[in-house]
């Protein structure tokens, strides 16, 4: 007999009952499964580490700990097989403390054949689906999203946010920090959207002279003020068919707030010096890199406007929080200048990556391209290294440490011995010198590698438990360690 549709599904069966393994690799491979046995919880994580199994049947009571602890261990190691937990306890606070732990299912032993198959075939089935439904809302990732570039997980929200609104008539409200890419955004809900074919015209409010804002929007006639030799369309009657982008919107006088809110809600609008009334229909998407709810409570935003426009919202994370898309975008830029600039760059050091990434890029992406280009117009060569890096990304004597990103696949448990000449296992914190803060001002980054250490020293170098002392994920403290032995630092 095979699995329905999972003829090639490799299961690994965490069990330390040789018999009731061995009944498990049995009843699997008559299913059509691939098997594979870890007698303990320390040989579950560097089996799913290294095999990279669809599904994970646990145990709850295994020799080293138990198996919500290794779910635990599991996640916090971007391990993402469906885990499925067995038990010979039937009652309902173990399914639920199972499903909190981030089981999709669970068992209770004995089990007989045909519950085993038939709940692998649902698991494996909404795993499929679930799969493919992400690579279609992030296809983006692996190359560029409407001229974005990156897929980090509050990009992909961002993304999706802007397929789902591009359809609609609904007034799009973009914030985000200076150089995040907003303009970017507006232009991806207008090129997504059935507006594409027709113009999109963005106005900066904030770079307009407060009297000449009313023409830029609306337009005027002949004669309307000294200088108008000639009638001419402003922005509203440009943009008929299809969107227009007001940046910056916080700066727009409430004078002229006022004239946009009618606008806004009638779609009809009079040139200025003119008392014709011209009707057109208009996508509205706004931008702000202030908080707009703030503004409004402060009184330089009409509410009724705010209403009008803040329909759907659009957050742009800060490239700080963007995690590697700060590599991506820089290799991207790297690329693109070289060729301008006929220079032989093709990637960065070691050492830059994680300056790149240690860096909080206070005026984000714009900034990126900035260090960039100032790094390929004055230098040349194979690699970026970190000392071409223009200060202040380029900090020599100082301890450099990226911000947490993704879980790094390192085993470090009770129960499991890492192996010692790994240089990404923490085996030589407990052997390391004193590095307790004796009350000193230190750098942060110094002081946060500090208090990583002794957490991890007070719990034995057990990475979640030492998380959970410091209220942070264990994938930050594995990501950490693997940086600082990057660049050479003594822990």
């Amino acid at each position: 007999m095979v699995s329905d549709g999972h003829p090639a599904a490799r299961i690994l069966v965490v069990e330390d009952t040789p018999t009731q393994a061995e009944l498990a690799r049995a009843l699997l491979g008559s299913l059509g499964y691939q098997a594979r046995i870890a007698p303990s919880a320390g040989w579950a994580l560097v089996a799913a580490r290294e095999w990279q199994p669809d599904a994970i049947l646990v145990d709850i009571e295994l020799p080293d700990y138990n198996g919500f602890e290794l779910m635990q261990q599991l996640h916090g190691e971007g391990i993402d097989a469906a885990v499925i937990v067995v038990t010979a306890n039937a009652s309902i606070s173990a399914a639920v403390q199972a499903m909190r732990a981030g089981a999709v299912d669970f068992i209770v032993k004995p089990y007989a054949k045909a519950r085993l198959a038939v709940t692998l075939a649902n698991v494996l089935e909404k795993r499929a689906l679930v799969a493919v439904r992400e690579q279609a809302e992030t296809r983006a990732d692996r190359d560029k999203f409407f001229g974005f570039i990156g897929s980090s997980a509050p990009m992909r929200a961002a993304y999706r946010t802007i397929e789902s609104v591009a359809g609609s008539k609904a007034s799009v409200f973009i914030t985000g920090e200076s150089g995040t890419g907003k303009e970017l955004a507006a232009d991806a809900v207008h090129r997504a959207s059935p507006r594409a074919s027709h113009h999109f015209v963005a106005l900066n409010c904030g770079a307009i002279p407060r009297d000449l804002l009313e023409s830029e929007v609306f337009g005027h006639v002949r004669g309307a003020f000294t200088g108008a030799a000639n009638d001419r369309e402003g922005a509203a009657k440009l943009a008929d068919g299809g969107t227009l982008f007001l940046d910056e919107i916080g700066e727009m006088p409430l004078d002229m707030q006022v004239k946009l809110l009618r606008f806004v809600q009638t779609g009809t609008f009079s040139p200025v010096g003119s008392s014709k009334v011209e009707r057109v229909d208009v996508r509205f998407v706004c931008a702000t890199n202030r908080d707009p709810l703030l503004e409004v409570r402060a009184g330089r935003f009409r509410e009724d406007l705010y209403y009008r426009l803040y329909v759907v919202p659009i957050d742009l994370p800060p490239l700080r929080a963007r995690g590697d898309d700060v590599l991506a975008i820089a290799r991207h830029f790297l690329v693109t200048f070289s060729r301008e600039e006929a220079r032989r760059f093709s990637g960065f050091s070691a050492e830059a990556e994680a300056m790149l990434l240690a860096y909080d890029w206070p005026g984000n992406v714009r900034q990126l391209q900035n260090v960039i280009r100032n790094v390929v117009v004055l230098h040349d060569g194979e690699l970026v290294t970190a000392e071409m890096l223009p200060p202040p990304v380029y900090r020599p004597g100082i301890a450099v440490v990226p911000p947490a990103q993704a879980a790094l696949p390192i085993a470090v448990t009770r129960g499991f011995e890492p192996d010692p000449q790994s240089p990404a296992t923490p085996a030589a914190v407990a052997s390391a010198p004193s590095d307790a803060w004796q009350g000193e001002i230190v750098p942060l980054a110094t002081m946060e590698r500090r208090l990583i250490v002794a957490a991890l020293r007070q719990t034995d170098n057990d990475v979640p438990r030492a998380a959970a002392l410091l209220e942070i994920n264990p994938s930050t403290i594995y990501r950490k360690l693997q940086a600082w032995r990057a660049l050479g630092l003594a822990i």
